[in-house]
C-alpha cells in the first residue's frame, strides 16, 4: 500500500511546465506540429508495430547521454565519431522515421520544431498507439551541438539492479522510476547475443530456456525474441507478471523480480495496470526533461543528422 500511495501522489502533483518547456509550445509558431508528428508515426505504426519499442529505446538512449538533445541522431563524420557509433547504440533504429517527420515539419514551419521534440512527441504517440497511456508532454527543447562516442555510457542488459540504479540516479531518476521505465520492455525484442549466457540460468523458467535455446541455435546471424513472451506487441503491465514467473529474457529484467530493492514494486505493477500506467506517465515525462536545452541554448537543426552550418 505504501508504494501505491507514493505513485498516486506523484501522478497528481507532477507539473505540466518545466522552466521554458510547456505543453503546446508550438501552438502559435507551428500549430499543426503535433498533428504532423502523430500522422506520420501512425502511418509507420500501421505497417510496423515494432516502431514503438524502437522509439522508446531511442528516447532513452538520447536522454541518458547528454540529456534529451537529439545528439543520438547525429551521423559520424571523418573528424568525429558520434553517439551512433557506440556499441550500445548499434541496434537503435527508427532514424529514418525521424527524418521523415523533420522533412514534413520543415515544409510546414521551417527551422521551428527541434529534433529533440520530435523524438519526444513521436515516442509519446507510438506508446498510445500500442495500447499504452495517452499523456501530454511539454515541448520547447532545442537540439544539442555535440555528439561524441566517448560520452556514451548506458546501463546494459547484464546490469544488476544496483548498477542500473546508479545510472538512473546519475540522471536524477529514482529506483521506482527505473523499475517503471524498464516496464517498457513489455514490447520489443532482444538479440540472442544479449541473453545467450542465460540459457543455463536456473532463474529462468525451463520452458523458456528450451524455447530460447532453439531460437539461438543458428550459428549465423543474431536472432531475436520478444521481451514479453505473452502480449508481445501490446503496451501493458504483462512484463511484470512474466518476470514474476521467471520468464524475463534479459538478466536485468529478471533481476527486477528477484532483487529485494525492486521486487515489491514489481508485484504492485503486476497486479494493477492502472497504477503502472500512471507511474509510467510520470517517469517518461520526467525522463524527457533530463538536462534539456531551452531558450537560446543549442539550436534548431534543419536536418536531424547533421549540425547546422
Amino acid at each position: 500500500m505504501k508504494y501505491l500511495t507514493i505513485i498516486l501522489t506523484l501522478f497528481f502533483v507532477f507539473p505540466f511546465a518545466f522552466g521554458d518547456l510547456r505543453v503546446g509550445f508550438y501552438g502559435s509558431s507551428c500549430p499543426r506540429a503535433e498533428e504532423i508528428v502523430r500522422q506520420i508515426v501512425q502511418r509507420r505504426f500501421n505497417r510496423d508495430r515494432s516502431i514503438t519499442a524502437a522509439l522508446l529505446r531511442m528516447h532513452f538512449h538520447d536522454c541518458f547521454v547528454r540529456g534529451c538533445d537529439a545528439s543520438i541522431l547525429i551521423d559520424s563524420t571523418r573528424g568525429n565519431q558520434s553517439e551512433k557509433a557506440a556499441g550500445a547504440n548499434g541496434t537503435v533504429r527508427g532514424f529514418e522515421l525521424i527524418d521523415e517527420i523533420k522533412k514534413a515539419l520543415e515544409i510546414a514551419c521551417p527551422s521551428t520544431v527541434s529534433c529533440a521534440d520530435i523524438i519526444t512527441l513521436a515516442t509519446r504517440d507510438s506508446v498510445a498507439m500500442a495500447g499504452g497511456p495517452r499523456y501530454d508532454v511539454a515541448t520547447g527543447r532545442r537540439d544539442g551541438l555535440v555528439s561524441r562516442i566517448s560520452d556514451v555510457s548506458l546501463p546494459g542488459p547484464r546490469s544488476t539492479v544496483s548498477a542500473a540504479q546508479q545510472a538512473f540516479a546519475a540522471n536524477g531518476m529514482s529506483l521506482d522510476e527505473m523499475v517503471t521505465l524498464l516496464g517498457a520492455h513489455t514490447i520489443g525484442v532482444a538479440h540472442c547475443s544479449f541473453f545467450r549466457d542465460r540459457l543455463n540460468d536456473p532463474n529462468m523458467d525451463p520452458g523458456l530456456r528450451a524455447k530460447l535455446g532453439r531460437i539461438c541455435r543458428p550459428k549465423k546471424g543474431d536472432p531475436t525474441t520478444f521481451l514479453d513472451q505473452n502480449t508481445t506487441m501490446v503496451f501493458d503491465n504483462e512484463f511484470y507478471n512474466q518476470i514474476i514467473l521467471k520468464r524475463g529474457v534479459l538478466f536485468i529484467d529478471q533481476q527486477l523480480a528477484l532483487d529485494p530493492l525492486s521486487s515489491k514494486l514489481v508485484s504492485v505493477f503486476a497486479g494493477n495496470s492502472a497504477v503502472f500506467e500512471r507511474s509510467f506517465i510520470n517517469a517518461i515525462v520526467k525522463m524527457g526533461n533530463i538536462r534539456v536545452l531551452v531558450g537560446t541554448d543549442g539550436d534548431i537543426r534543419k536536418n536531424c543528422r547533421v549540425f547546422n552550418k
